[in-house]
């Protein structure tokens, strides 16, 4: 039987709620004139909608959304976020894991792991902990999070040691049960996938796990384009693909909104994985088939 997932990220959802004095402090300041500036206009929800209504046409087993779903990490941004994710499907059916945004100072935290526990609840924990595993078929969807509160002006994500150990366990029980291992994060895990000051701290520490542990398939979000590379595994190589954000409207066309689609088949090291992006057509503002990503 085959799985269906959907891929997207990066919604940077609007309009921005009208923040607190109190709020406005430290970082949020700064961000909070950046969209009020100009990430209003790139971000259009009118598109955001457009691009879901043609992932939902696709009817897929599971929708994964890897990050920034907010902007500056207001609880009020996280309460139109979750509404928003409600409309994608039952929380069972749809998994989370925050990017740099939703936890954007540590005054976020709290109220971010509390939005969105059911859709961080898995197999493991109780959706206040990361790594989580949720098991749908043969596939595993293990969600990361590297998102961390940063200093002004930096965007970069982190693990740690502990989730990395933990990522390493649920890996190889995953694969004993004869598992197609997805791996969700929001930051490209590659040392060299990012500019300084937005990459993932402790990417290498995260290739050497899939260097022992493997994994199928490895999504993320946070460079805002659609990009393909692969990581050395225990069983051969891991293809590591970023989607777009969902919601931009500018920019060169492997950067404009979309989406992804991965179709899943087999099981273990007989999986076979398709996939295929979609998202605003060259030219115009209509959504429509960007053509394969060759695995």
């Amino acid at each position: 039987m085959k799985f269906l997932l959907a891929h997207l990220s990066d919604t940077h959802l609007g309009p921005l709620p009208s923040p607190r004095r109190r709020e406005l402090i430290g970082k949020r300041v700064t961000g909070y004139l950046n969209w009020t500036r100009s990430r209003y206009r790139i971000h259009d929800m009118g598109v955001l909608a457009q691009i879901v209504a043609d992932m939902k046409a696709h009817h897929p087993s599971h929708v994964a959304m890897t990050g920034d779903i907010s902007n500056i990490g207001l609880p009020a941004e996280f309460q139109l976020a979750r509404n928003w994710l409600e409309t994608l499907g039952a929380s069972e059916d749809v998994s989370f894991v925050p990017g740099n945004h939703d936890a954007y100072v540590r005054g976020s935290l709290p109220d971010l792991a509390r939005t969105f526990a059911p859709w961080t609840t898995g197999e493991t924990c109780d959706g206040d902990q990361f790594p989580y595993l949720r098991v749908r078929g043969e596939v595993a969807l293990i969600g990361l999070s590297s998102g961390v509160p940063t200093p002004l002006f930096i965007a970069s994500g982190f693990l740690g040691k502990r989730q990395l150990q933990a990522a390493e366990e649920l890996l190889t029980e995953t694969a004993r049960r004869g598992l197609v291992r997805v791996i969700m994060l929001h930051h490209p895990p590659q040392a060299t996938a990012s500019h300084l000051g937005r990459g993932l701290v402790d990417a290498r520490g995260f290739e050497a796990l899939i260097r022992r542990a493997g994994a199928e398939l490895i999504i993320h979000g946070h460079n805002h384009k659609v990009s393909l590379t692969r990581m050395e595994g225990s069983r051969g190589l891991v293809p590591v693909v970023g989607v777009p954000s969902a919601s931009v409207i500018r920019g060169r066309p492997h950067h404009r909104a979309g989406y992804h689609l991965f179709e899943i088949s087999g099981s273990g090291t007989n999986c076979k994985i398709a996939a295929r992006a979609r998202g605003l057509l060259p030219g115009t503002a209509i959504v429509g088939d960007l053509g394969p990503l060759v695995l």
